[in-house]
């Protein structure tokens, strides 16, 4: 009978996703020299999809974890925030939430702090770092440091005797509308500092494709947004990476 506004930020259920489902990822990983994963985005408004998502990733049993790139909202809205978090808890493996541009819209920062915590995190699984950063510039006017490199400076030594290998995770690439692009060729410095920098992966942009933007070796793998019905998925060897798109 009673419906609230619709950014009310009332959470029901489950909170703190991203902590508890990196823990699990640790524990699942340890000593594992070969890692598998998903990447995907931009679930917002593909319900019906994301569920279709989660079906044929149960099907499978080769897949440690799932990174989404972000944007499970479209309006930033609370009710999104908690439909799409309950459709991706459906998954059998652990997951973790980047924050999107449209996930900053409203009261949406505060819902996904709420949910999954902060939008900067990391984990390691096996010998690699998992490096999770907020890159939606333009959501925040230019007000804060995004990306935020004190963050990414402490990553570099967080940890360090624990991987060897690195992987960067965002929602918005360098050179793309929401990424603060007067410090994109610093931010790319920064990442190279990391050991072993393997890939790095975004979405944001509703097509999947693949380029090395700065020339220099480093690709971007950009998820496709759920309406389209794929994935990527990476296997990362002592030998190297692979990956392949995955339709369903």
């Amino acid at each position: 009978m009673i419906d609230y506004h619709p950014y009310d930020v009332r959470i029901s259920g489950e909170r703190d996703i991203n902590v508890r489902n990196m823990a699990r990822i640790e524990e699942a990983c340890k000593g594992k020299d070969t890692i598998r994963f998903i990447t995907m985005g931009d679930s917002q408004r593909w319900y019906d999809e994301t569920e279709e998502f989660v079906a044929v990733v149960n099907r499978r049993t080769d897949i440690d974890f799932v990174i989404h790139g972000g944007d499970s909202s479209d309006f930033g809205l609370t009710d999104e925030f908690l439909w799409q978090r309950d459709i991706m808890n459906g998954l059998q493996v652990p997951w973790v939430m980047l924050i999107g541009n449209h996930d900053c819209l409203g009261t949406g920062e505060e819902t996904y702090n709420a949910l999954y915590g902060d939008p900067n995190f990391s984990f390691i699984a096996g010998r690699i770092k998992f490096l999770c950063l907020n890159t939606n510039a333009l959501e925040f006017d230019y007000s804060r440091p995004i990306p935020d490199f004190e963050f990414i400076a402490r990553e570099m030594t967080s940890r360090s005797d624990e991987f060897d290998k690195t992987v960067v995770a965002m929602h918005v690439r360098p050179f793309c509308d929401d990424f603060n692009n007067n410090v994109a060729y610093v931010f790319q410095r920064y990442l190279k500092e990391f050991p072993a920098l393997q890939f790095c992966t975004a979405a944001h942009e509703h097509k999947q494709f693949e380029m090395d933007l700065f020339e220099d070796g480093i690709m971007y793998y950009m998820s496709d947004c759920m309406k389209n019905r794929n994935f990527y998925l990476f296997t990362i060897t002592p030998n190297g990476y692979d990956y392949e798109v995955v339709y369903f």
